[in-house]
């Protein structure tokens, strides 16, 4: 289930790889403190996922978001799991068990239990490199968890929930909105050079047609 850093392909054109050239240049302490209020949230409601981790000889996991320039230290040891922003060229302190690295929005989905990790691990939708033993203990501990980020994040806000809620799906739409635009213009992009394979592929092909009609006939003038 591991594969190799090298080669990698490069992320797809959405709205988190848009928002990752505007963050470049952004200080990290906002979203640091953003990681650090998340991850408490998340201790304090899934403590049972920490707990079944609670054997590994390396708890720390490097995420690698394909479409964001950070990286983030996952470490689910007990009493304290922090998440811990660094930029995409900063070293962590500690040698992480392995590195996991995809698309944000998927691996959102992949804490949230609404992808098959199986599937996107054979498909090399998700990279991983390092002990894939503690990357099945993880994905095991939070399977079946019903981890949902908003409201794990929402919960302690109590009734100033509702309008943090509706803000929330409000920008969920949008985001839907502009992944449907973005998908347009790459599709848009992308047609002349598929029409040029298309056409490309297409000579290729009667060429192949006409090299198997010629080569009976090259044989029986040689004889």
């Amino acid at each position: 289930m591991a594969t190799s850093r090298t080669g990698r392909q490069p992320p797809a054109l959405s709205p988190v790889l848009l928002l990752g050239f505007v963050l470049r240049p952004a200080p990290k302490a906002p979203l640091r403190l953003a990681a650090s209020l998340a991850m408490a949230a998340m201790a304090r409601r899934h403590r049972a996922v920490f707990e079944r981790l609670d054997g590994l000889e390396n708890p720390d996991f490097l995420i690698e978001p394909a479409d964001l320039p950070v990286r983030f230290l996952l470490s689910v040891a007990l009493p304290s799991p922090r998440l811990t922003v660094l930029a995409e060229d900063e070293a962590p302190d500690l040698e992480p068990a392995a590195t996991i690295r995809g698309p944000m929005p998927m691996l959102i989905d992949l804490l949230e239990g609404r992808i098959d990790g199986d599937a996107l691990f054979f498909s090399r939708a998700l990279a991983v490199e390092g002990d894939t033993a503690a990357v099945v203990a993880l994905r095991n501990a939070v399977d079946g968890a019903e981890i949902s980020l908003v409201e794990d994040v929402l919960a302690p806000l109590g009734p100033l929930g509702a309008p943090a809620r509706a803000l929330v799906r409000a920008g969920g739409s949008l985001y839907r909105r502009a992944e449907r635009d973005l998908e347009t213009l790459r599709a848009a992009l992308v047609a002349p050079v598929v029409r040029r394979c298309d056409a490309q592929e297409s000579r290729l092909r009667d060429l192949d047609e006409t090299v198997t009609r010629l080569g009976p006939r090259r044989r029986e003038r040689r004889a």
